[in-house]
Parts: C-alpha cells; structure tokens; sequence
C-alpha cells in the first residue's frame, strides 16, 4: 500500500502525476512513452502544494497565538512600543547567526520609527545561553534591559558566565542585584514561556523572525529587513 504522502499526492496532483510519483517510490520505471521531464513537473507539483500548505498552517498557528507574542507583558519590547509593525524575534544570546542579524535588526529601528521588536529569550544552544537570558531578563528591574541586551548581541567570542557578568558590571548594572534577581520564580515561567510558545509554533532554531504573521523562513544573512515591513504596512 502506498505510504502517507504517496497517497495524498494520488489525490493532490492528479493520477497521472499521482502514479508517476507512486511508481517512483517503488523503483518502478515510468511507463513508456512518459518522459523524465514530466516525472520531474510532477514531483515539483507536489512538493509546491505540501510547502504552500505547511505555510498556511503556520500561518493560521501564528495568527492564533498572537496574544503571547506581540501582548505578553512580561516580553521585553524595543522600538517604538506603540509601532504600526511588530518583528519578533526568537534568539539565542550565544547564537552567531543571531549576532549577525543584530546589526541590521538594529538599523531597522534606527531608520523606521514604525517598528517595535518584540524580543522572546529562547536559549537553546548552552548553558550560558540560558545564564544570560534570565539575567538580561533581571536586567529589567534595574531599567538597564536595552543597554544589557544590546552589549550582549555585540559581544563576540565564547560567551561564558564570567563574561555574562563582566558585561553587566560593564553597563552600570549591580551584579549582586542580578544575582539575585535572575532567580526569581517569574524569570523562570517567562522562559518556560517561551520555549512552550516556540513549540506550539513548531520553531527549533535561533534565530527565527515572525512579521504579520509569517515565519520567515530564508537564512537571517538573506533577510531584508525594511523589506519585510514595507511589506507587513500593505497587506
């Protein structure tokens, strides 16, 4: 019997398409007279409407949590909090890749007074990551969240617990307050939070951009970021 996705291509892209992508699947060669070329548009067929089909279903998964993302009060918020557009951004204190977004992320609030970027810790990567998030989180009780969070994204090197605090005392935080402050109960649930969130959206990696409820989906080196906005104002 035909596997799952053999069968939904039976019925999606047509029998012929159907039966090609059927017989491939069992090593069988297409019939004679079929050629390659119409092997190879049916297979494209059905891998397009899977990947049209799992972006609607993400789609309407973001579109429904859009409570927790853009009015959890608990999440840090960094632009204009009253913006026409909202970035979120899932990130990783210790992520590369997140880091070299951070730049351009931030010349987007630079140049677009629209924007507010909603920021959701989810460390995922080491155990420092999970050091700084609950730490750039405390931050906030001592109104020092932006210049912490900024000097962390910027930092560049392996990112240790030492270096974590150095950074803070840096910034003009009391470390000691920190400490202290990054244990508390609620740290923890906002994380947890977090990671809940970023399950139920089905997003594993950092770092991952949601924009008018859309996952962005191409690499972070090849998102255009003033772009995307333009984009999120005219739908």
């Amino acid at each position: 019997m035909a596997s799952l996705p053999i069968r939904i291509a039976l019925v999606g892209v047509g029998v012929v398409a159907g039966a090609l992508l059927y017989m491939i699947a069992i090593d069988a060669p297409p019939p004679e007279g079929i050629e390659q070329a119409r092997v190879d548009a049916a297979i494209e067929e059905y891998e397009n409407r899977l990947r049209v089909e799992r972006i609607a279903a993400s789609d309407t998964q973001v579109a429904n949590r859009s409570n927790d993302l853009l009015r959890d009060a608990n999440t840090p918020v960094l632009g204009n909090i009253e913006g026409d557009v909202a970035l979120v951004s899932f990130f990783d204190y210790t992520c590369v890749f997140c880091k070299a977004a951070e730049p351009r992320v931030r010349q987007l609030l630079e140049d677009d007074n629209g924007v507010k970027l909603v920021l959701k810790d989810f460390p995922v990567l080491t155990p420092e990551s999970l050091i700084a998030s609950k730490a750039a989180l405390a931050s906030r009780n001592q109104g020092s969240y932006e210049s912490y969070h900024n000097a962390l994204m910027a930092f560049r090197g392996q990112l240790t617990e030492a270096r974590i605090f150095e950074i803070a005392n840096e910034v003009g935080l009391d470390v000691e307050r920190l400490r202290e402050d990054m244990e508390a109960p609620e740290i923890a649930d906002q994380i947890i939070a977090n990671y809940d969130l970023a399950r139920a959206l089905r997003i594993y990696q950092t770092p991952t951009f949601i924009i008018d409820d859309h996952i962005v989906t191409q690499p972070s080196a090849e998102i255009d970021f003033p772009q995307l906005v333009a984009d999120a104002r005219i739908q």
